[in-house]
């Protein structure tokens, strides 16, 4: 039997509804939940790095934090986590703002990925599934998906 010349049943009727459920989130709710998810993951990051900041510069006690604890027993040299304080400092509020606008979307998820798997490698190994999951999920998605049609992105051509 043909596709046309096949009776319509319910199951004809529940596929039917379902391709319309699926152009519905493609449309509408797709958009809302990559937006969603960009905000969610950016406001974490953003909160954390103005710890990091008094005014325009970086704050004392974020350099003695990267060098006293969170890389303590690794004994690396001064140079080396002041590096890695200024990075993280500036990582944690330019990609977040990135990843808010939608803007170079891929690129700020992927560089917040891998400042997750620092954090979880080397600074909280015990957070993985508390928060650390969350955010790595996240932050894959947006790196694989891209940002969605609510973003700067699109709106300059970046994605489709």
């Amino acid at each position: 039997m043909s596709e046309q010349s096949r009776p319509a049943g319910p199951l004809q009727g529940m596929r039917a509804l379902y391709a319309r459920g699926i152009g519905l989130t493609e449309t509408w709710a797709r958009p809302v939940a990559l937006l969603g998810a960009r905000l969610l993951v950016a406001r974490v990051f953003f909160l954390s790095g103005l710890t990091k900041w008094d005014g325009l510069s970086i704050r004392e006690d974020a350099f003695y934090l990267f060098a006293d604890e969170f890389f303590a027993s690794y004994a690396l040299p001064a140079s080396l986590t002041n590096a890695f304080t200024v990075a993280a400092a500036i990582g944690e509020i330019a990609l977040p703002v990135l990843l808010a606008l939608g803007v170079f979307t891929r690129f700020a998820a992927l560089g917040l990925l891998i400042m997750t798997a620092v954090i979880q490698i080397f600074v909280y190994p015990q957070e993985w599934w508390t928060v650390h999951a969350w955010w790595a999920a996240v932050l894959a998605l947006l790196a694989v998906t891209g940002p969605g049609a609510i973003s700067l992105d699109r709106l300059l051509g970046l994605e489709r």
